[in-house]
């Protein structure tokens, strides 16, 4: 399984739709709360150059925003 990480707002609707999607499909991740952790709102705009949040890394290809077909492509669920 690939490594999962994603960059999130505890408000965000489309956030907790990508996390409800994981744990639906039993993909492991770690979440990035980028409200609260200033270190890693600088490392999610340094990777992505995004304001917006989500920000998903499937190993080392990025996903931004809740994109559930390229998800199911990148972690190969059907």
């Amino acid at each position: 399984m690939k490594n999962v990480t994603i960059y999130s707002t505890p408000t965000c609707h489309f956030c907790h739709a990508a996390k409800d999607f994981f744990k639906a499909h039993n993909v492991a991740f770690t979440d990035y709360d980028v409200a609260a952790d200033v270190v890693k709102r600088q490392e999610m705009l340094h990777k992505s150059g995004q304001m917006g949040v989500p920000v998903i890394f499937v190993g080392d290809e990025m996903v931004v925003g809740f994109n559930e077909p390229h998800l199911r492509e990148l972690l190969s669920i059907n």
